[in-house]
């Protein structure tokens, strides 16, 4: 156990090597709990906690935090997107995030180049080299967040690799700071590497030409160790190509010079069919011979996977028969020729071309998805650890069967997938670890090693593409001689003379063993519960360090852009802390680590802070965390429990008394809502309102409806056919949630009067039925419960009658269909759950009966801001299809419009509420206007979301329609001809 004095003495050790980076001029020093406890893990299964965290913005900064670690024989990792699986991105010391050093040097079109600097993300050199009809050939599943460095670090491959290469094979030059402190820079059109370290590693491989000729470099995935073959003469002794896949052990690379192919048109998918995985497979030789070279990717999918998106009611294209399939894709003028070759080799039992860009666009999310899938995909935890294997493509189809076996004998389960073409496999497997006994990692250690040996009589490697890390390093022996070992360790002594570059990994220079993988897995660590927790989290039986553990360490929510909601904070700062990742590690850390001490440590609720709770992560993030729950969740104990968890309520922010009970102070302020709405415009009694409900001064305060959409209701139908009591029954009943009634009525009327336009009886529902989405979202989990608990049992009888019940306003109704089971147990909130609609659901189905005809919205631009809420849990693609089948031209934007209910609200949120809705929204707005100068289209911004509104109002000046409105707007055939301003 780790006494006071040495803690303390940890502690000043920490504090002095800050300050040393500091002196040297690194920028984004951090030694808070909050910055170690977010990089002691990347996506493996490895905790080890850094003394220290950088994040250099310059070049020079970079050298310095070198420089820095060499004076204080402090060691150094350096990190990219922290997705690495083999623990190849956690260490000791200094962390050095290197996401700031993103600059694309040039674009060179005529040598197909470009330079970059290591932390330029994949996705965005994609962007930068298409004008000129390039790409980057290797194409990994994280390549929306991966960045150079990180992929020359790991070697990166990635589903495309089979027609474009690994990393190595498409770097052309290097600038690289070697361990030693040298730099060396290496072109090869420039001729024979120079300096030093190059002098002495080219004379190791002189001096051992045969051994490493007949042991390294035997096949394409061949990734485990390092890969002396570049060094060959014959190979022209390529340095900045052996630096590939030395995990930042030997070097750092400043900067690269990487090639660039032609995004070759006419790209074509066939999806084919097996009876199992072996079998597929065993059609990976025969697939190869067929495709004579031309295929761009083979990649193995299994049907388990693809069960597991359609359980969660994700779209997934129509398969062909089979349990496995093989995604074979190829390019250019002989594409269906190739293809027709391939699926006669393939006896497959089933085979589909995929013609629609957009279906072989999900196919392959399903496939970039594998890793987070498959960690959740069995009855018990998934596991990353024997992630990436690969034997020579020729002996795939027998390793399969006896890797499947090997889990059977260990009573091991795990769903295969990935670069069949290669020969390289991913899975994620549930070793039987145990929270709090380190010995739990036997059946780990024995089957690692199994595995190790049976590849090994395959000629394989141990890894395929992940690197050899914290997880791999050790069981080198079992594939190379003593010779191969101790060139490693010499390549390392000239490289990394004091072993200070990501010691433990793969070697050291005295050629002494790596770390043991069975050293700080993050599954046997001790392990808290919540004694008494306010959320159900029926997904992970109730089990909040389970629920926190889904975050596996992906990372699709550090992607610098994105199509969906998730992580809007973390695309304003671009901070770790503010994405769901870095708030997922801290609430782990929270729960069984050791630097943050419990939900109401102050680290946790500063990684909170900036969480929107906009639902998001719980549809984007492949591993289904939902950081939303977890926040209220954080907050409900820090505020509403003592330290047993029993009830115990402390002092909580003033906002969330004002704006954590907005429906209460609404219903009270309904009598006497114009005065009300007339205090607000006097600036000292606004002042005084705003600084007492928390709220920033910049922000306006929503009016209260003159009269609520239950009164107004009644004045438009009649108090009896406005009534639930009514002897009969309508045709719709509409939900009078508390936003639509107290604050935007229109909707609620909008949506009666397109519905009896139609010919159709729309009712509200007069019995009060607030969702308490509010008190949810401040973590006041008990007054939630009895609200949520009211509503629903004023709807159940109402869904249960069978009559379609709609909620207008989104955030509530994707609270009924979400936060219900989370908060009440009762099965009535099931059928609440499953029976509420939304509006644009209602006309849809209404339209397919044949009941309702929708307006003609020809010749009407449309940009729409779906409401997070709406866009994670309710979706939006129905809204979307019904506005193009009435002939708008709709522009849906990404994101979250920044408001997000309290959040964009409350004082110390303002920048960053502003920041998110010009990632997307208010750029968008702002193009639609400049659209506005040269057509004479109608232009309509739509966001059905009260917060969306808001925003929208108080940051363009524009006034939103619910989809609602601008439907009861129009008239058949005369939208176009119609302003309703």
């Amino acid at each position: 156990m780790t006494t006071t004095a040495e803690l303390h003495h940890a502690a000043e050790g920490t504090a002095d090597i800050a300050a040393a980076l500091r002196r040297a001029g690194v920028s984004g020093v951090d030694d808070s709990a909050l910055a170690r406890g977010i990089y002691s893990a990347d996506a493996s299964l490895y905790r080890v906690v850094p003394q220290v965290v950088a994040r250099p913005a310059l070049t020079e900064e970079l050298l310095a935090a070198h420089q820095t670690s060499r004076e204080l024989g402090v060691p150094l990792t350096i990190r990219g997107a922290g997705t690495s699986i083999a623990g190849n991105a956690v260490g000791e010391g200094i962390v050095v995030d290197t996401r700031d050093l993103r600059q694309i040097i040039e674009i060179d079109p005529e040598a197909r180049t470009a330079t970059v600097q290591p932390g330029v993300i994949h996705a965005d050199l994609q962007r930068a080299a298409a004008p000129y009809g390039l790409r980057f050939g290797p194409d990994p599943s994280t390549h929306s967040r991966c960045t150079i460095g990180g992929m020359i670090g790991n070697n990166a491959c990635g589903s495309r690799a089979l027609g474009y290469g690994r990393t190595s094979d498409n770097i052309e030059a290097a600038t690289v700071l070697f361990g030693n402190g040298e730099t060396g820079r290496f072109d090869a059109r420039a001729g024979a590497a120079s300096g030093e370290t190059a002098r002495q590693l080219l004379e190791l491989a002189a001096q051992n030409l045969a051994h490493i000729r007949t042991s390294f470099g035997q096949f394409g995935r061949q990734i485990s160790g390092y890969s002396l073959e570049h060094l060959l003469p014959e190979n022209r002794g390529r340095i900045e190509k052996f630096i590939a896949g030395t995990e930042g052990t030997l070097g750092t690379v400043l900067q690269a010079t990487v090639n660039l192919v032609q995004d070759e048109p006419g790209r074509r998918l066939m999806v084919l069919g097996f009876p199992n995985v072996a079998e597929a497979a065993d059609a990976v030789p025969h697939i190869l011979r067929a495709g004579a070279g031309r295929l761009i990717a083979c990649e193995g999918m299994d049907s388990r996977l693809v069960a597991l998106v359609r359980g969660a009611g994700k779209r997934v294209p129509v398969l062909p028969k089979g349990e496995s399939w093989l995604f074979v894709e190829t390019a250019g003028e002989a594409a269906l020729d190739t293809l027709a070759a391939v699926k006669a080799a393939s006896e497959a039992v089933g085979e589909r071309m995929i013609e629609d860009p957009a279906e072989a666009a999900a196919l392959w999310k399903i496939r970039e998805d594998g890793a987070g899938l498959a960690g959740i995909s069995l009855p018990t935890p998934a596991h990353s650890g024997w992630e990436d294997a690969a034997v020579p493509p020729e002996h795939l189809g027998a390793w399969m069967r006896e890797f499947e076996s090997l889990m059977k004998d260990y009573g091991l389960q795990g769903y295969p997938y990935g670069h069949f073409g290669d020969g390289c496999i991913h899975c994620r497997i549930d070793f039987p670890f145990q929270h709090g006994d380190s010995a739990s990692t036997g059946v780990f250690r024995e089957f690692m090693a199994a595995c190790a040996a049976g590849l090994a009589r395959y000629g394989g490697s141990l890894s395929g593409e992940h690197g050899d890390g914290r997880v791999r390093s050790e069981l080198l022996p079992t594939m190379y001689s003593e010779t191969s070992l101790a060139l490693f360790a010499q390549a390392k002594a000239i490289c990394d003379p004091e072993n200070l570059l990501n010691p433990g990994i793969i070697t050291a220079p005295d050629g002494s063993g790596p770390v043991p993988h069975t050293e700080n897995i993050k599954p046997t660590q001790p392990k808290q519960d919540l004694p008494w927790p306010g959320m159900l989290l029926p997904h992970d039986a109730g089990d909040f360090g389970a629920a926190v553990h889904r975050c596996s360490g992906v990372g699709r929510c550090v992607a610098p852009k994105t199509n969906g909601v998730m992580c809007p904070s973390y695309l304003a700062t671009m901070q770790e802390k503010d994405s769901t990742r870095g708030r997922g590690r801290i609430l782990q850390e929270a729960m069984d680590g050791t630097l943050v001490k419990g939900l109401a440590d102050p680290a946790v609720h500063e990684a909170l802070d900036l969480c929107l709770a906009c639902k998001g992560c719980a549809s984007d993030c492949p591993a289904g965390v939902d950081m939303a729950t977890y926040k209220a969740e954080a907050l409900h104990q820090t505020y509403d429990r003592d330290a047993q968890g029993k009830p115990k309520k402390k002092l909580r922010p003033r906002s969330h008394y004002i704006l954590g009970r907005l429906p209460f102070w609404a219903k009270l302020a309904s009598p006497v809502a114009p005065l009300a709405n007339l205090s607000m415009k006097l600036a000292p009694l606004a002042v005084v309102a705003k600084w007492s409900a928390g709220i920033d001064q910049r922000r306006s305060v929503p009016r209260f409806a003159a009269k609520t959409l239950r009164r107004a209701a009644k004045n438009l139908l009649g108090s009896q056919a406005a009534g639930a009591a009514s002897s009969s029954q309508p045709d719709v009943w509409v939900w009078a949630d508390s936003f639509t009634n107290h604050f935007f009525p229109q909707s609620g009327l909008a949506a009666i009067e397109f519905l009896r336009n139609q010919g159709l009886e729309a009712r509200i529902i007069q019995k009060q039925g607030c969702c308490g989405l509010p008190w949810i979202t401040t973590g006041q989990l008990d007054a939630a419960k009895a609200r949520i608990d009211q509503a629903i049992t004023v709807l159940e009888p109402v869904v249960a009658s069978g009559v379609p019940v709609i909620g207008l306003e989104p955030s509530c109704l994707a609270t009924l269909r979400s936060d219900a089971v989370e908060l009440s147990a009762r099965e009535e909130a099931k059928t609440v759950a499953d029976g509420v609609l939304s509006f644009a659901e209602l006309v849809n189905r209404l339209v397919d009966e044949g009941r309702i005809q929708l307006p003609d919205l020809t010749g009407t631009d449309v940009v729409a801001q779906p409401h997070c809420h709406q866009a994670s849990i309710i979706g939006w693609e129905v809204d979307q299809a019904l506005l193009e089948m009435a002939g708008a031209t709709v522009t849906k934007v990404a994101g979250c419009c920044g408001l997000a209910g309290n959040f964009g609200v409350e004082k110390g949120h303002y920048e960053v509420s502003v920041a998110v809705a010009e990632t997307y929204l208010l750029p968008a707005v702002r193009a639609q206007s400049e659209r506005g100068r040269t057509d004479a289209a109608r232009r309509v911004v739509l966001a059905d979301g009260m917060s969306c509104k808001v925003q929208l109002d108080d940051l363009a000046g524009v006034e939103a329609l619910h989809l609602a409105e601008l439907l009861a707007q129009a008239r058949p055939g005369s939208i176009a001809a119609e302003d309703p301003a």
